[in-house]
């Protein structure tokens, strides 16, 4: 509830203008090409005239997902961990999408090998639905006043029960993530088809675990398949700089055969809104 928390977001439609004094904003993995945005960061760092004072954190999701399931490599994520630990700066993981089994793991970022010194966890994590978030971080970070770590979803007792219920029953051993990454397969083989027989309209898919997104050239492509999915009673949600990402997150639980449902909705969906610009695409010959 802080200004700074406030200011954090990067959408300029969503952030509060007055509540980003303290924040100053990096590029993403693959936000330019050809930007190597963490050589990018240490230079800032090293260089006394850059303008940047060494920050207290760096803060980041692992993938973005309001900003249009934008991935980051574990390469790039270890050697970030290793630049904010050489300069004493603080690894904020923002795990409120990505986290608690979506990419696979319970923290999506495992796969990379890391420990960031603070996490925000939220969402699923109540297991029932229930708002409920958690701040993970180190104890000797703890200079907090007792009640002055306070917020919306702070202290629900009834999502503590059902949230160490969840935990109890899915997170003792690795069988939800051995069934998200069984049912990644699915998807993924599923987009490249899709990929490759709508090409001239797609612009990338990218994701993981059970977390993927279409990007589409056109926006208003992405807001008529949405449209079109809840005509046919299924809620899909868009993502990116203008809603042309089409993103994929069901239910961690889902059976493969409620998936491939899923995913033929989406691919009507698709071909009823692209079909007639399909034939309207010149022919080589």
């Amino acid at each position: 509830m802080s200004s700074t928390a406030l200011g954090l977001t990067g959408n300029r439609d969503n952030r509060q203008p007055w509540a980003d004094a303290h924040v100053f904003r990096l590029p993403y993995e693959g936000y330019l090409d050809g930007l190597d945005s963490v050589a990018y960061l240490e230079k800032l760092l090293t260089d006394n005239s850059s303008g940047l004072d060494v920050p207290a954190a760096v803060i980041l999701e692992t993938v973005q997902g309001e900003g249009g399931v934008n991935v980051a490599s574990a390469g790039w994520l270890q050697r970030l961990r290793e630049l904010t630990r050489r300069h004493n700066i603080l690894l904020i993981v923002d795990d409120i999408q990505a986290g608690c089994g979506r990419t696979g793991e319970f923290f999506s970022f495992e796969f990379a090998g890391i420990e960031p010194d603070i996490v925000c966890l939220s969402k699923s994590l109540s297991g029932y639905g229930l708002p409920f978030s958690l701040l993970l971080y180190k104890p000797e970070l703890d200079q907090w006043s007792p009640g002055e770590d306070n917020g919306t979803f702070r202290g629900n007792t009834t999502a503590f029960v059902t949230a160490r219920a969840a935990l109890t029953a899915f997170w003792a051993d690795d069988a939800l993530s051995q069934h998200v990454f069984q049912l990644e397969s699915v998807v993924k083989q599923w987009l490249a088809e899709i990929h490759l027989r709508f090409a001239p309209f797609i612009k990338a898919t990218r994701g993981r675990g059970l977390f993927y997104g279409i990007e589409f050239h056109q926006p208003e492509h992405a807001r008529a398949i949405s449209r079109a999915c809840f005509e046919q009673k299924m809620i899909i949600e868009r993502a990116g700089d203008r809603d042309q990402v089409v993103k994929l997150m069901p239910a961690l639980t889902i059976s493969e055969a409620q998936l491939r449902d899923g995913l033929d909705i989406l691919q009507r969906a698709i071909e009823g809104v692209l079909a007639d610009a399909l034939l309207d695409q010149p022919i080589a010959v």
